[in-house]
């Protein structure tokens, strides 16, 4: 791809872009939320058409105008959103789109066992012959979910694979087999663009890393020859300051939240802990290991199924359902926000306001004047980059669209805060703008509760950590303390 331009209402998104990838290379794709990654590659992908610059596949010039074309020129697309059919089989699934037919009576109908055979051979290929090409896509997990995605294109023929956020929803474990498979690919010749948050794993996965800023190529390197920072740097356009701000000593005011013997069958056992106004409590933990119940608990989205003790601003507490939590004066960000967090077909003023709405008038009519201003003034606290409070929600950044959910909240009735995976699937520098918001939100006087699997999260954002392993507190640490002490505590 050679001098890709592109605008969307006189405003450019690309600017001249150049970008290649070589048979068997795995390029990372790198670039803060709105530096244009999406924007090139549905451009690769025929979702959209390019202003200017030219596309060539094998040294030929090729025309993306639809789908159509780019799966004709062996490209494939694998989005952020896993999209398997869960009621259809493994086999149906991979073949989608090009099932195999046979002709009886004059009629073709799907040849399912040539079908299965297709589907069995694919996923041999790609190292895991024991997923059944009979079973339901519902019943895997979500890692082989994602196997079968990948097993997807290669029964097209694809010949470059776009990954997009391909670990975002897997624990550490299941990122492996992703890995595996994409060594097994470079192998085959495949090439790969891997676009990813995770910095980490880029290091281990990628060949070279290519790197966009405000639409323009800002940055080419090789892993083994540069660092992490200096990535980070070419992403942000400064020199990168530190993630999280200084820890400063900050006093906490009175318990807000008293937690004892908190139980929710194996999943936590007899959890304790304290939150006060004015510090962040950060309890880290590896996925499965509890800490992704503990908030829901808490909130009420549990239900009234736990055990043990809880009190709120000094009165007894025992919600039933997420409306008790929010009337105590709790707020809650989930993890899972695209499923749980935003309404994406409403505008960003309507998701802003979802919370509080009767307080801007009544069940059958509301103000929008006041939504307006206050979404106005939400939008300007957090800095969250959007055109307007009318903006559709899905057309926003994740990064932005994570800000939004963490604006709402931002209500005097709300004395603590619960985050969990506070920056999951954000940009570095949406995510440091974020953790700047956090420590400022608690030198204000809200108590902050983060749940976190991000080890270096609740080590760089914490006054008070703990660690939560196999459902149970495996220590404590009463003045925060190093990634590498918190990650000893839950091996």
């Amino acid at each position: 791809m050679t001098g890709i331009g592109k605008s969307f209402g006189g405003v450019a998104v690309l600017d001249s872009v150049n970008f290649a990838v070589q048979p068997g290379e795995v390029v990372a794709l790198l670039g803060s939320n709105g530096a244009g990654k999406s924007t090139l590659m549905k451009i690769l992908t025929g979702v959209y058409s390019r202003d200017s610059g030219r596309i060539e596949i094998d040294g030929a010039e090729a025309s993306m105008a639809t789908p159509r074309d780019a799966t004709a020129h062996g490209i494939s697309f694998l989005p952020q959103e896993i999209s398997v059919v869960p009621d259809m089989t493994v086999a149906e699934n991979i073949c989608l789109g090009a099932m195999p037919a046979r002709t009886r009576l004059g009629v073709a109908i799907v040849d399912d066992q040539a079908m299965r055979l297709r589907a069995q051979n694919i996923l041999s290929q790609l190292g895991f012959s024991h997923i059944s090409p009979r079973a339901f896509a519902a019943d895997l997990t979500v890692a082989e979910r994602r196997i079968v995605e990948i097993a997807r294109a290669l029964a097209a023929d694809a010949s470059i694979l776009v990954m997009d956020e391909p670990t975002a929803s897997l624990t550490e474990q299941e990122a492996e087999m992703i890995f595996r498979i994409v060594r097994r690919l470079k192998e085959q010749q495949t090439s790969i663009v891997y676009i990813s948050h995770y910095l980490k794993e880029v290091f281990v996965i990628a060949d070279r890393i290519e790197i966009l800023r405000d639409g323009r190529n800002a940055g080419s390197f090789l892993p083994r020859d540069t660092s992490v920072a200096t990535v980070v740097e070419a992403m942000l356009g400064t020199v990168a300051g530190e993630m999280f701000a200084a820890k400063t000593p900050r006093t906490p005011g009175e318990t807000i939240l008293s937690a004892e013997n908190l139980s929710l069958g194996k999943n936590l056992r007899d959890v304790s802990l304290t939150v006060a106004r004015g510090e962040i409590v950060g309890v880290f933990g590896l996925v499965g290991s509890g800490v992704e119940l503990l908030g829901r608990v808490i909130y009420g989205a549990e239900g009234a199924r736990h055990a043990g003790n809880m009190q709120f601003a000094g009165r007894p507490f025992a919600p039933k359902n997420p409306a008790d939590g929010k009337r105590a004066g709790i707020g809650f960000v989930t993890a899972e926000r695209k499923k749980d967090g935003i309404i994406a077909d409403l505008s960003v003023r309507e998701n802003l306001v979802a919370p509080f709405q009767r307080r801007f008038g009544s069940a059958l009519f509301t103000s929008r004047r006041r939504e307006t201003a206050q979404s106005v003034a939400w939008i300007k606290s957090l800095g969250i980059r959007t055109r307007g409070p009318e903006q559709e929600m899905r057309t926003l950044s994740g990064g932005n669209q994570q800000k939004v959910c963490l604006a709402r909240w931002l209500d005097p009735s709300v004395k603590m805060l619960i985050l969990e995976e506070p920056t999951r699937g954000v940009d570095v520098g949406a995510r440091r703008e974020i953790y700047l918001q956090l420590a400022e939100l608690a030198r204000q006087g809200l108590a902050i509760l983060v749940l976190s699997s991000d080890v270096e999260e609740i080590a760089g954002l914490a006054d008070r950590a703990l660690v939560i392993d196999r459902g149970v507190i495996a220590a404590e640490f009463a003045h925060g303390t190093d990634a590498a002490t918190l990650m000893a505590a839950a091996a």
